[in-house]
C-alpha cells in the first residue's frame, strides 16, 4: 500500500510503498477515507509529545475509514507502526464509531475539534448569556470555538490571535470583541481588562504560554472585592508548554483552572457529539478544510498558509 513514512523524529513524512497491516486475531483492516492533521500529530512526529515512537511509522492516530462490509467508522487505537496517514490501517475490533449519515468523510475527519469547545460546557458549567473568552480564536479549534459558543448561547465572546486579517474574521464568525496578542506585555493585560466586561466567565484556552500568564495576572483585583469568577478550560499550548501562576492568581482572582477531559465520560461525549454532529447536518456549523491527496503529504506536511483551515489528507 501507499503511505507516509516517518523515519526520524522532527522528519517529514514521506509518501512510498509500505507493507499492508495484517490482522491480528481480534483486529480489522480500515480503509481509510480521510485524516485530520492536528497540531498533536505534528508533535508527535516531532517528538516533542509525551507519547513516544518507534521508526520508521506511519503519523495519525485516527481517521475516518470504511471496514471491509463498507460501513463507515471514525477509527482510533491504532496498531503501531500502522497510523491513520496510508490507504490502510489496523485497529482492534470495536476500536471504531459509525458515522451519521449526512456527514462527509473530510468532514467527519474535523469534529473532533468542535468537540473541544463544548468543554465549555461539560468541564466548565457554561449556561447561556455568559461571556466566553476564546483564547487563540484563529486557529481551526478556536474559529470553531467561536461558532460553537455562539451556537450556545453566549452573551457576549472575546477571541484573540495574533493576526489582525483573521481577527476580523473571527468578527464575522461571531466574537463581539477581539484582542491582538502580539503586542506589550503592558499593552495586552490592559486589552483584557478593557475588553472583558462585567467578567470573563468561561475562558478556552487553546494557548497557554504567555498570553494566559499574562489574562492570569490581569484577573487578580487591585481590591478587597470579591472577583467574579472565571472558570478557565485548559485546551491547547501552541503558546507555550508552561507559565509561572502567582499564587494571588487564585487566591484573591475568583480563577478556576481545570482541563478539558474534566465532566467527560461516556454519557457527557456521546451528548457532545450529537449536538456537533447536529449542527453539522443543519448547516448550522461549517468546516473550513483544505483537501489534499495522500500523495501530497510531503509538500502539505509543511504548509504554514492553512489560516484557520484543517489539513485533511485523503488517500
Amino acid at each position: 500500500m501507499k503511505a507516509a513514512v516517518l523515519y526520524e523524529p522532527g522528519g517529514v513524512p514521506r509518501y512510498e510503498d509500505f507493507p499492508d497491516p495484517v490482522p491480528a486475531d481480534g483486529e480489522v483492516v480500515i480503509d481509510v477515507k480521510a485524516v485530520a492533521v492536528e497540531n498533536v500529530d505534528k508533535a508527535i512526529a516531532a517528538g516533542t509529545h509525551y507519547v513516544s515512537a518507534e521508526y520508521p511509522l506511519i503519523p495519525a492516530f485516527d481517521g475516518i475509514g470504511a471496514l471491509p462490509d463498507g460501513t463507515l467508522v471514525g477509527f482510533g487505537n491504532i496498531r503501531p507502526p500502522y497510523g491513520a496517514l496510508a490507504e490502510k490501517s489496523v485497529v482492534p475490533l470495536g476500536s471504531y464509531v459509525p458515522i451519521p449519515d449526512g456527514v462527509e468523510p473530510a468532514v467527519a475527519a474535523v469534529l473532533a475539534s468542535a468537540i473541544t469547545a463544548m468543554s465549555m460546557k461539560t468541564a466548565a458549567g457554561f449556561t447561556p448569556g455568559e461571556t466566553v473568552l476564546v483564547q487563540g480564536a484563529t486557529g481551526v479549534a478556536g474559529r470553531l470555538a467561536v461558532k460553537v459558543a455562539r451556537l450556545l448561547g453566549a452573551g457576549r465572546i472575546v477571541a484573540t490571535g495574533r493576526d489582525d486579517v483573521q481577527l476580523r474574521e473571527i468578527r464575522a464568525l461571531g466574537a463581539d470583541e477581539v484582542i491582538n496578542t502580539a503586542v506589550s506585555d503592558d499593552d495586552l493585560a490592559r486589552a483584557y481588562l478593557d475588553a472583558k466586561g462585567d467578567g470573563y466567565d468561561v475562558v478556552l484556552d487553546y494557548l497557554w504560554g504567555r498570553p494566559s500568564e499574562i489574562l492570569l495576572r490581569a484577573l487578580t483585583p487591585t481590591s478587597f472585592a470579591f472577583g467574579t469568577p472565571t472558570r478557565v478550560v485548559q485546551i491547547g499550548e501552541s503558546a507555550g508548554p508552561a507559565l509561572t501562576v502567582a499564587a494571588s492568581s487564585l487566591r484573591t482572582s475568583g480563577v478556576e483552572i481545570c482541563g478539558a477531559a474534566k465532566g467527560l465520560d461516556p454519557r457527557t461525549m456521546d451528548e457532545a457529539y450529537r449536538q456537533i454532529v447536529t449542527w453539522t447536518r443543519s448547516g448550522e456549523l461549517t468546516f473550513d478544510v483544505e483537501r489534499v491527496p495522500l500523495s501530497d503529504i510531503e509538500s502539505a506536511w509543511r504548509r504554514t498558509d492553512l489560516k484557520g483551515r484543517r489539513l485533511v489528507v485523503t488517500p
